[in-house]
């Protein structure tokens, strides 16, 4: 009897023990891209209805498409009252602009406007049309105030959240399911990821970096992939969302120190960080910057890490900051 009786836990600890490392995954279209959550643990069929609400939330805040978005009305001077969230992701945002030295700013809207990637239609741009916008760019001309209010020193000054609020969503889902006890989880909003804890018992996450297509619609392949725990990691790139203009590219990535959008050698930036949103922030950052002046950065800030891939002597070439994770 003790034997049956051993064999029989031994069957329960087991079973028990493959439903807790067990990963689920469910996803969707979001942010007119896609996005797969995996988690370990007992399938919970509430979470999906769960995650899409925060995903509706960071849209309603942050969205320039949706013209009911807090973030539109601020744009449009409408009388609006943000939400605490919203004012600490501006402060976050400021604190990225102010370290980078204006690289990345999200009032650089009205130029990406110009040259004709964001909402609004661009057209021909000369250096007078930049000069006139570039004079209501620049994050030293929005402040928020104690009580969260946020105020521009011009009317035409307008937020652009494209390159944060898809790592905030990430960081938003990532700390739901940590904080309703799934720890071991996979995040990913269009190529933005966060990983925590484990896949499958101590087997780590493993993220891959794309390879840089000669096409907006090339085919999308990984050479590059490491493990990752705790942390996340976002791409920038100038190879899929570009136009050409007299043989010369043009990519979305504007610069809003100078106004300039031309596509230097620089494809792709992947930064990783503590949180999605400040590696989503950096990778645009850096791109703007230019291979030289990103790796001189990282030297003084090693709480990031960032894998360059840029265009030189007739084929791909790769650089790395010293902490960035080994190839598996």
């Amino acid at each position: 009897m003790k034997r049956i009786y051993w064999l029989l836990l031994a069957c329960c600890l087991l079973f028990f023990s493959c439903k807790k490392n067990e990963v689920h995954q469910f996803g969707g279209a979001v942010f007119g891209t896609y996005f797969s959550v995996n988690y370990t643990g007992e399938e919970n069929p509430d979470l999906p209805r769960q995650v899409d609400s925060i995903l509706q939330n960071i849209n309603k805040l942050y969205s320039i498409f949706d013209s009911t978005s807090l973030v539109s009305k601020l744009n449009r001077n409408e009388p609006v009252v943000p939400s605490p969230a919203f004012a600490a992701m501006v402060r976050d945002a400021l604190d990225i602009s102010k370290n980078t030295g204006g690289a990345f700013d999200i009032t650089v809207g009205p130029l990406v406007n110009l040259w004709g990637f964001g909402n609004e239609n661009g057209g021909i741009v000369s250096q007078e049309a930049i000069d006139s916008v570039r004079q209501f760019v620049g994050y030293t001309k929005i402040h928020v105030g104690d009580d969260g209010g946020i105020t521009k020193d011009d009317e035409r000054i307008k937020l652009d959240f494209n390159a944060i609020a898809k790592g905030k969503a990430v960081d938003d889902v990532a700390d739901f399911l940590v904080r309703r006890s799934y720890a071991n989880c996979l995040v990913n909003i269009g190529g933005e990821v966060r990983c925590e804890g484990t896949k499958t018992g101590r087997k780590a996450w493993r993220v891959g970096i794309q390879i840089p297509t000669e096409t907006r619609d090339g085919l999308e392949e990984a050479d590059y992939i490491f493990e990752m725990t705790g942390r996340a990691v976002a791409t920038s790139g100038n190879y899929r969302n570009y136009k050409e203009i007299d043989g010369q590219r043009y990519c979305h990535i504007t610069d809003p120190r100078s106004g300039d959008s031309r596509s230097s050698n620089l494809l792709s930036v992947t930064v990783i960080a503590n949180q999605c949103a400040v590696a989503d922030a950096y990778a645009t950052a850096f791109m703007v910057m230019g291979l030289d002046e990103a790796m001189k950065f990282l030297e003084s800030h090693p709480e990031l890490a960032a894998h360059f891939i840029y265009y030189e002597n007739g084929g791909y070439q790769y650089k790395q900051s010293g902490n960035f994770p080994k190839q598996q």
